[in-house]
């Protein structure tokens, strides 16, 4: 999820909508690397015990906030916002998914990789990727959002610059294409730089930010294309309320709905 201000807002406390929000993480306007500042962050996600971690897109870094915390504690990456491609740096993380022992992998997108920081360790593993940009089964280029399914322990990456979704046994060496793969485009085969996932067991399907076709599509998994949900399936950018324009985000509630980060609309 693409967030502006530099901050993180709370709009959902306990069950219920609340019409303003509360900073949670982060400082506002303006950016900075400070331990309570964020600078772009791209990604949130929940660890086992309701930590918050950030991906501090620009600071090149992790970030956990205790909820109620006043400052965040650099995880992966360096609490001085230096990039790097070796094994304790990140460059420009884009996505953070998390498993039920806090290990953490998070989409290192500058370095073209994925990276597993396993729960108290100083340094990543790549998981995914080879470093280098690239379209073959064993590289990736730019990727973005994750999605983990912990039933078959198996990491779904939105690889943006490939136009496709990367499907990730534990272990393996190599990835399978999940969707998409048949270049850049607005066809039923294909993806437009894919830069959120999330994986919906109930349907086997993936649900899919397609960016540069401004649209939401779901994809079964073993099908050969996907269906529409939101936006206009040929592409059509817009700001009606039919329409997006470069949705980068998305997630689902236990009924079903679709929550859209309609960033160039600026709107959920």
């Amino acid at each position: 999820m693409h967030l502006i201000n530099n901050l993180i807002t709370n709009t959902s406390l306990g069950f219920r909508w609340y019409t303003t929000g509360s900073i949670v993480a982060g400082s506002g306007a303006p950016s900075g690397l400070a331990s309570n500042q964020l600078y772009n962050p791209m990604s949130l996600a929940f660890g086992a015990s309701n930590e918050l971690y950030v991906a501090d897109y620009y600071n090149n870094r992790i970030q956990k906030w205790v909820i109620g915390g006043t400052a965040g504690i650099t995880v992966p990456g360096q609490p001085d916002a230096v990039s790097g491609s070796t094994s304790i740096y990140l460059n420009l993380p884009a996505g953070v998914v998390l498993d039920s022992s806090d290990n953490l992998y998070a989409s290192d997108s500058g370095n073209h990789r994925v990276q597993l920081w396993r729960n108290g360790s100083t340094s990543g593993t790549t998981i995914a990727g080879t470093g280098t940009l690239g379209s073959s089964f064993t590289q990736l280029y730019t990727p973005r959002g994750l999605a983990r399914d912990s039933s078959t322990d198996t990491l779904y990456i939105a690889d943006s610059g490939n136009h496709r979704i990367m499907s990730y046994a534990s272990g393996a060496s190599s990835g399978t294409v999940a969707a998409g793969g048949n270049g850049a485009g607005t066809l039923t085969t294909q993806l437009y730089t894919p830069t959120g996932v999330y994986l919906d067991s109930s349907t086997n399907s993936l649900f899919i930010a397609n960016l540069g076709a401004n649209n939401i599509v779901c994809w079964v998994l073993g099908a050969t294309g996907w269906t529409p949900v939101a936006g206009h399936p040929a592409g059509s950018l817009g700001s009606t309320s039919t329409l997006l324009y470069s949705p980068y985000g998305l997630t689902l509630d236990s009924m079903g709905n679709v929550y859209v980060a309609d960033t160039s609309n600026d709107r959920i």
